[in-house]
């Protein structure tokens, strides 16, 4: 299929992209200490030069003391914030446009047996997974301190000048474990049988962000309804519910919903082929992010078990781009192995597209 539906403007608030491609954030754990280094920035700033419309920074952390569960994940805080200049810098030398991705793991266990995680370790209700104790309960000062931390980092985003945020409310990691229901028992406010109740935290870290950053500038969203702790988790289970979870994250301050499946091509409830990002966007009007094993074979998560892929056909995603499910189009393997794979897909070089193998996971190429 012609790819020309990939390749157009697209215009949200103050955020103009070239194109519909969007690169996915990914943890390359290549920041000793915290602080991205040279080639990091060098890294995003190859991909800024070879065309991809918009890219999204590896998940970097807020300022709580567990919010890493490895030190070389980036930090978006002190003695971090002028090394992220540089990225963004070059990025935008390079005709960029570049959003940092602001994380918090939780009560997700250590990456790394060499290095303890700083406690307290933060959680809904001190669980790792649904019965696993893990971490701590947060105190409502605790909570504050958090929802506080995303805002200052939204705010040195701009300062820095970051043409967007997102926020990462997906796969099982801090807001998350509030959404879900295995994770969060809480009978405070921020729990609840319902997932409007228990996504009080995520709506109060937006509205913070959105108080941070003003009106107009671009504030997204991941969420997933999968978790890393269980890959088959729904907690929307029905359109009625995911309106439910959306609406009240719109209302906070969410332009952008970045929806995130293993597959984008598999539909998110029966009698309907809509995927995630399709159904996010018809039931809260907001613009939407797909993602979810775009351009490759098999899917992102069989990586880290050694699986290898090799380039797949683009028309299943086109027709659905062409449709209008979804505005954007996130890429992760794809982009992570050939830095050049935008231009290739645009000028209908195939057959230069390349395998994906594991090994690129170790290299910052």
């Amino acid at each position: 299929m012609p790819v020309n539906s990939l390749f157009r403007p697209f215009q949200f608030k103050t955020l103009n992209l070239p194109n519909r491609i969007v690169m996915a954030p990914m943890t390359r754990s290549f920041s000793p200490g915290g602080i991205p280094t040279k080639e990091v920035a060098e890294y995003y700033q190859r991909r800024a030069a070879a065309a991809v419309g918009l890219i999204i920074s590896e998940g970097t952390v807020i300022q709580r003391p567990s919010s890493s569960n490895d030190p070389k994940v980036p930090r978006f805080w002190g003695d971090a914030l002028p090394a992220w200049k540089q990225v963004i810098d070059s990025v935008h030398g390079a005709g960029g446009v570049m959003a940092p991705q602001l994380w918090h793991v939780g009560a997700v266990r250590n990456r790394r047996t060499d290095w303890p995680v700083p406690e307290p370790i933060d959680s809904p209700s001190g669980l790792a997974t649904p019965g696993k104790p893990y971490g701590m309960t947060m105190s409502d000062e605790a909570i504050a301190d958090t929802i506080a931390a995303f805002a200052r980092a939204a705010a040195d985003a701009k300062r820095l000048g970051f043409d967007a945020v997102e926020l990462h409310g997906a796969h099982g990691y801090l807001i998350d474990q509030f959404f879900w229901e295995g994770t969060n028992e809480r009978s405070d406010k921020y729990g609840g049988a319902t997932l409007p109740q228990r996504g009080r935290f995520a709506a109060e870290i937006l509205q913070a962000v959105r108080a941070a950053v003003g009106p107009d500038y671009p504030v997204i969203i991941r969420l997933s309804q999968w978790k890393q702790q269980d890959y088959k988790v729904q907690m929307a289970k029905t359109p009625q519910e995911m309106e439910a979870w959306l609406r009240p994250l719109a209302d906070a301050g969410a332009d952008i919903f970045h929806c995130s499946q293993r597959r984008f091509w598999e539909p998110e409830f029966e009698g309907s082929d809509l995927n995630f990002a399709g159904w996010a966007k018809k039931l809260s009007g907001k613009p939407t992010i797909t993602v979810g094993s775009v351009g490759l074979s098999g899917e992102f998560l069989a990586a880290f078990a050694g699986e290898s892929s090799q380039p797949a056909a683009l028309d299943e995603l086109l027709r659905r781009l062409d449709r209008g499910d979804f505005d954007l189009v996130a890429v992760g393997r794809a982009l992570i192995n050939d830095p050049l794979w935008v231009q290739k897909v645009r000028d209908g070089r195939r057959d230069e597209l390349l395998d994906f193998s594991p090994a690129a996971l170790g290299t910052l190429y």
